[in-house]
């Protein structure tokens, strides 16, 4: 019996607290070797901070950071004739918020501090306010494909 169309679309689910898809995105990239609800502390814990530093509420500055971070054009490397060249693709809005979050988080592990929850919060509040880690990696991505963007019929 073929299975071709029998696979249901993956829904996200949401966490339990806040009933979000976006936290639940961003706890599974925080996730690391299994350990889902240290995940969740991390996450929880730089809400709270988020909420104590700027008085207002956190899942609106995550949306706003990852709104500010989320990319339109990417490069990817492509191989022609021997040589690689960096090609500026259009991403779609998943693909991009996939993107936003994982540098999000790469920017707040290379962050100096006392702990994730710390450097995660600083690095949700400096993106909303655009500036910080990520947003530097996203203008740094943007510049790489305006600089190749003479090699958009590779494509």
């Amino acid at each position: 019996m073929s299975r071709r169309g029998t696979a249901e679309e993956k829904t996200a689910k949401s966490d339990p607290i806040y009933r979000n898809r976006l936290v639940n995105m961003l706890v599974n990239r925080i996730l690391k070797h299994g350990k889902r609800s240290l995940a969740y502390l991390i996450f929880y814990r730089a809400a709270k901070r988020i909420q104590q530093k700027t008085e207002t509420n956190p899942l609106s500055v995550l949306r706003q950071a990852i709104r500010r971070v989320t990319p339109n054009i990417a490069v990817k490397a492509r191989r022609k004739s021997g040589l690689t060249h960096q090609v500026p693709i259009e991403i779609d809005s998943r693909q991009g918020k996939a993107l936003a979050i994982r540098w999000l988080l790469g920017a707040s592990r290379k962050r100096r501090g006392q702990n994730m929850a710390f450097k995660l919060s600083s690095e949700l509040v400096d993106a909303a306010k655009g500036r910080g880690g990520a947003i530097r990696k996203k203008e740094e991505t943007y510049r790489m494909a305006e600089a190749n963007r003479a090699l958009a019929h590779f494509r």
